[in-house]
């Protein structure tokens, strides 16, 4: 057994080592990191393009950091960063600045991500840094500032209510992640937003708000080494956590699912029926390899020239088919969805199962077609460095999913992937694996075709 497990490591290590994975390697030309003695990460990305420059800094937080009881406060707290603080007292006072610097600032939480960012032209890059480090640091939690923006948390859940394939996504998150559904739940419970406390929030801060839990980034017409001078200058101060968060509360292991979980959704303002399917797929932590080949993979099968778009779309059995592969730090997701033709739903459910079951045979694409996969995904990728105040999200996803290496060597592997990469990884995390599968129809639709679970059990 010994001398298995010692095989099967050294495999490992031959098959990962295919991959440039390793952050250390060299950067792109405009890419410059350090990091302060507090540990701090900086990232600077020089582009003259315009003369602005984008602030964002980004902590590991998130979703996946939250037990039921605090699902959604992540969420909550990226709503209250951009509210008053110790150096701006009320709301008036910090938009006041907003205005003054002319200021164009936002925030998202995902599952394993909070970042918050801000957009000024460049003369003002250093009152822009206090701005963001007044925020980050110092935040007041004002009760009733609470309870006023709990009034925009309740329209970003009603704005989600309001399309009936939200329940269905949100029921497949149940089925493939059970007791942890909360920590793939980045909107939160609403209850638990209503009824959060400044002292929970002060929780949040305590554990995940640290500068050596976070990155951050600065991006556009700027130099790096007068960067570097004044992020030391203001952020220096801020002192780091003597205790690894993911050490004192780690994150769960994601249930592996059993067998197949089959579902219905009954909605009457579902105008469509609507087919998604879920597995659990690779992560950053334990099999990278495999998150390239699932990349590849899923862009290759979304092409209009793939087998299972012909077998489905071209034949008039779907209006629209897609596979998609979230990258993750914990279990990245991999979904697929379905629009079927209303009068050949069933028609259209076998047909996809069974070109699931072909998708590990060498003749399921062309040698073409897996080159045209790498090529789109080598478009895509330029097209989000276009702009490069949007570009800085994708930085710092990659920096707290898996790495700045991943990100900037991520084109070079994509190129690596082979047939048989694809195969391993779709015989060690789709056929025949565990799965939830579920249906979306009106409640006339569910009765007058008799739609129910069996619809998944046709093979």
């Amino acid at each position: 057994m010994i001398k298995r497990k010692l095989w099967l490591g050294l495999c490992s290590i031959l098959v990962t080592a295919k991959f440039s994975l390793a952050q250390s390697e060299q950067l792109p030309s405009n890419f410059f990191m350090t990091k302060l003695d507090n540990g701090l990460e900086i990232l600077v990305i020089e582009d003259r393009t315009v003369p602005l420059a984008t602030i964002e800094i980004c902590t590991r937080n998130g979703s996946y950091t939250e037990p039921p009881e605090y699902n959604g406060l992540s969420h909550l707290y990226e709503h209250m960063f951009f509210k008053a603080n110790r150096d701006y007292p009320s709301q008036e006072k910090f938009l006041d600045r907003v205005k003054e610097l002319g200021i164009v600032f936002n925030g998202t939480t995902s599952n394993e991500r909070v970042n918050y960012f801000i957009t000024l032209g460049n003369h003002n890059l250093r009152p822009g840094l206090e701005f963001i480090n007044s925020a980050i640091r110092y935040p007041l939690f004002d009760k009733d500032e609470m309870k006023r923006e709990n009034v925009v948390v309740d329209g970003e859940f009603q704005r989600n209510e309001s399309n009936p394939v939200f329940f269905l996504i949100n029921e497949l998150n149940y089925k493939m992640w059970g007791d942890h559904y909360c920590r793939k739940n980045p909107i939160g419970d609403h209850f638990i937003i209503q009824t959060a406390t400044p002292e929970k929030m002060q929780v949040i801060q305590n554990k995940f708000y640290h500068p050596n839990n976070s990155l951050l980034c600065i991006a556009g017409d700027v130099d790096h080494t007068e960067v570097f001078a004044m992020v030391k200058d203001i952020y220096s101060s801020w002192p780091a956590t003597k205790t690894d968060p993911f050490k004192r509360w780690p994150i769960p292991e994601f249930y592996p699912m059993v067998d197949q979980n089959n579902f219905v959704v009954v909605n009457e303002n579902a105008k469509s029926p609507f087919i998604i399917g879920g597995y659990q797929g690779p992560d950053t932590r334990n099999d990278i390899p495999a998150t390239y080949a699932a990349d590849v993979f899923s862009t290759l099968v979304n092409l209009k020239t793939s087998a299972l778009q012909k077998r489905l779309v071209e034949s008039g059995l779907a209006f629209t088919v897609n596979l998609n592969y979230q990258t993750c730090k914990y279990t990245g997701p991999i979904q697929i969805f379905m629009i079927p033709n209303p009068a050949k739903i069933k028609e259209a459910v076998k047909a996809l199962q069974e070109e699931i079951q072909k998708w590990d045979k060498d003749d399921y694409f062309t040698d073409e077609q897996l080159s045209t996969a790498k090529a789109q995904l080598e478009i895509s990728d330029a097209f989000g460095k276009e702009k490069t105040s949007n570009f800085v999200h994708t930085v710092t996803y990659w920096w707290a999913s898996s790495s700045i290496g991943y990100y900037t060597n991520y084109n070079d592997n994509v190129k690596k992937v082979t047939r048989d990469d694809i195969k391993s990884y779709v015989r060690k995390y789709i056929l025949n694996k565990p799965s939830a599968w579920g249906v979306l129809v009106d409640p006339k639709s569910k009765e007058s075709m008799h739609i129910d679970e069996t619809i998944f059990n046709q093979n």
